[in-house]
């Protein structure tokens, strides 16, 4: 039986190619972030790469694929950084005050990712519905949250019944808009929401919020304000 060995000189190839399509595709997420799908220009992404559009389709057939496999990328790189929590090695509430600092930090340091999850919310998800790589990757997320509910009630931590895309929804939304709003915000009430001064607090009041939904903190102080 024989193997097929790879030569020195096609494996210099294959990361070669490797190489130009990550330089493309970071190149593809700044311009697609700054300028959206219909006004970003796969011949300003060439002239900022020295290269060619010839050259970019070679490796992802046209500009929609090509916005695709950003979208593709982004969404991976936050799928990997949640699957990094070990659950079975932190206390449920631990774990999801993790999960929610976790996405505080990616959501600050990816501003163009969020800028990419809001131009395809304009465009109705018509993109990313084409991608089953995109379809398959909400279902981790809800699994790992659906891992710590779990324990959590085992444990009796948690005496809400939540629901994991409720909970994946709730830290999302505090972390995505902080982000997405911030010069709205700004204006509107004079807080710049991603000075240095806010971060602190605002990242340990995510952790707070649904920890606090979790373990019935919230309610059960309603409760005792109301006798």
């Amino acid at each position: 039986m024989s193997t097929r060995s790879v030569t020195p000189a096609s494996g210099e190839r294959q990361r070669d190619a490797d190489r130009t399509r990550a330089e493309i595709l970071d190149v593809a997420q700044r311009e697609f972030a700054r300028h959206g799908y219909a006004g970003a220009r796969v011949d300003d992404m060439a002239a900022l790469m020295r290269t060619t559009k010839r050259m970019i389709y070679y490796y992802f057939g046209g500009k929609e694929k090509l916005y695709l496999a950003v979208l593709e990328k982004a969404y991976a790189e936050v799928r990997k950084l949640e699957s990094a929590i070990d659950v079975r090695h932190l206390a449920p509430v631990e774990a999801i005050r993790t999960l929610a600092e976790l996405t505080f930090d990616h959501h600050e340091a990816h501003p163009d990712f969020i800028k990419l999850v809001s131009i395809e919310n304009i465009h109705q998800a018509e993109h990313l519905r084409e991608s089953r790589m995109l379809a398959d990757l909400s279902g981790p997320v809800a699994d790992l949250i659906s891992q710590i509910l779990d324990a959590g009630r085992a444990s009796g931590d948690f005496v809400a019944e939540a629901d994991a895309v409720d909970v994946h929804m709730m830290i999302s939304s505090f972390c995505f808009f902080r982000i997405a709003n911030q010069y709205t915000f700004g204006v509107l009430f004079g807080r710049d929401m991603t000075a240095p001064e806010h971060r602190a607090r605002h990242r340990e009041m995510i952790g707070d919020m649904v920890v606090a939904y979790l373990t019935g903190a919230g309610r059960g102080g309603l409760r005792e304000g109301g006798n």
